[in-house]
């Protein structure tokens, strides 16, 4: 089993750090959506990271479909999401968060990095900045109200998933997103980033 993408990417880093939590065996390949996108058409032509090759040959991808199919790989009794449906329904919702505030970091990163200073559209980074902002406030309380475990045997996706979220838009917009307006977010993911799991799977 291939998982293919650069762990710049929190969709890829996600998938990794879960496939080792989960115990799955799999080759990392840092292929690039950018630099080697001929490359990586040659494995996958929608170029979508994280692409996942499964051992029969087929092709996954998307994230979280990722990570659906790697549940069911997974041991007897091993999985990231809890099973009580108050616990998951909870988990769900940090993780939707979590993705939220990915989805806005890329959006503001492309506009700036991708589309020329003379097209960049001013309100809309202005609304996308908002609901990224908006994302960070209620996970904030959500982790103060009900912390997440971080330890490698207890840590479970809404963990991981915030952790690599808040990494990533630190990583890529620490001037807009500040870590002393987060206290609880940036203490979990100072912890969690010291995980082994996330150590193998660094972000650059």
């Amino acid at each position: 089993m291939q998982l293919i993408g650069m762990l710049d990417s929190p969709y890829v880093r996600r998938v990794s750090i879960s496939l080792q939590l989960l115990g799955i065996s799999f080759e990392h390949r840092s292929i690039s959506v950018f630099s080697t996108f001929e490359q990586f058409r040659e494995i996958n032509p929608v170029v979508k990271a994280p692409s996942l090759v499964c051992d029969d040959g087929e092709l996954l991808m998307d994230s979280t479909l990722i990570l659906d199919y790697a549940e069911a790989l997974a041991a007897p009794g091993k999985s990231l999401m809890p099973a009580a449906i108050g616990e998951r329904q909870h988990a769900l919702r940090v993780i939707g968060l979590a993705l939220a505030a990915c989805e806005k970091t890329v959006q503001i990163v492309y506009e700036r990095n991708l589309r020329p200073a003379e097209k960049q559209h001013e309100p809309w980074v202005t609304r996308v900045q908002g609901q990224l902002y908006a994302a960070y406030q209620a996970l904030e309380l959500e982790l103060r109200n009900r912390p997440l475990d971080v330890a490698s045997k207890t840590i479970n996706q809404a963990g991981v998933t915030t952790a690599v979220a808040w990494q990533f838009t630190r990583m890529m917009l620490p001037e807009i997103v500040l870590a002393a307006d987060y206290p609880t977010l940036q203490s979990f993911s100072e912890r969690a980033e010291q995980l082994a799991e996330f150590i193998a799977a660094p972000p650059l």
